[in-house]
């Protein structure tokens, strides 16, 4: 299982702190860029911290969804450069994409937080979240080591925009586990638009069940649309083994009555919530010099903690 880095907890209690200290005489603004679709359901998570934090601080936050579109990204983060922000919280389109904004916002005096999609190439000032080469090698190892997979085995991989960051680090730490085994796989586009992805993995799905030993969804619409797919191809819960993402109530769902085996947790809110706690801090001059580490595999019998936490229990 993946554990969160608990030796962290006193440094984001003290960021916390500090970010509740603002009053209306010197609230600041912060801008929150995200490269997914607001039609992502685990992005409304991001935006629900981003907006929590906001309220709870006084502080504002300017939020906008990129679509997985580089330049208007690029560009909204030179917006907040010339805008002045005291902050900018960001997610990584793709590989190296950031490196020359990001550069001209820290030029400025602004630090920038990189969340959800870590991009070792750029000068963030830290990053929160999880650690995407981490959770491919898990997820592997995990069908592995429960004789779900083995050598000579073919595993399918669907992901929402072939290419991004999220999926090709992910990618980058399955091969670790299933290279040497001689297990082989595929990754095909399923889109951003949730009829189109059931659309394109029942089809194929269809043309390719019998090769399929099992499936790791790369995101977190192609992992929620499982129970879909399944049910429209005629494949039974557990007939074929699946893991990838499970931020949604979709996939959390999908846990609980069997379809996919075990889902990767992010922490959403929480990951927004501590990355503007991170930036307000590094804004008031105190650097943060560390980066903050979420995210749990769940399978059935802890999914309905995470099910409730969705569902706003």
């Amino acid at each position: 299982m993946f554990k969160k880095l608990s030796f962290l907890l006193v440094a984001v209690i003290a960021v916390i702190a500090i970010s509740f200290a603002s009053t209306a005489q010197d609230k600041k603004v912060f801008y929150w860029v995200s490269h997914g679709s607001p039609a992502d359901p685990v992005w409304t998570y991001f935006l629900a911290g981003a907006e929590q934090w906001a309220a709870d601080t006084g502080n504002e936050v300017r939020t906008s969804f990129h679509s997985g579109d580089v330049p208007s990204h690029q560009e909204a983060i030179r917006a907040a450069i010339a805008a002045g922000a005291d902050g900018i919280v960001t997610s990584s389109p793709d590989p190296g994409s950031l490196v020359e904004v990001v550069a001209e916002a820290r030029a400025a005096g602004i630090p920038v937080i990189n969340i959800n999609t870590p991009d070792d190439t750029v000068d963030f000032n830290a990053y929160v979240g999880g650690d995407n080469v981490t959770f491919g090698a898990a997820w592997a190892q995990y069908l592995v080591d429960n004789g779900l997979v083995e050598s000579g085995d073919f595993v399918w991989m669907p992901v929402e925009v072939p290419g991004a960051t999220y999926g090709v680090q992910e990618e980058e730490g399955i091969a670790s586990v299933f290279e040497p085994l001689g297990i082989t796989w595929e990754v095909t586009e399923a889109t951003l638009d949730q009829a189109e992805i059931i659309t394109r993995m029942s089809d194929y799905l269809t043309a390719n069940r019998d090769k399929i030993d099992a499936i790791i969804g790369l995101g977190d619409l192609v992992t929620g649309s499982i129970k879909r797919v399944f049910d429209q191809v005629g494949v039974a819960p557990g007939e074929i083994p699946v893991v990838g993402w499970g931020n949604s109530l979709d996939t959390t769902q999908e846990v609980l009555t069997g379809y996919v085996n075990a889902a990767q947790w992010q922490d959403p809110q929480a990951t927004s919530y501590v990355g503007l706690s991170l930036a307000a801090m590094a804004s008031a001059g105190i650097p943060p010099g560390f980066d903050v580490i979420t995210g749990a595999l769940y399978e059935a019998d802890t999914a309905q903690i995470y099910d409730d936490i969705l569902a706003g229990k």
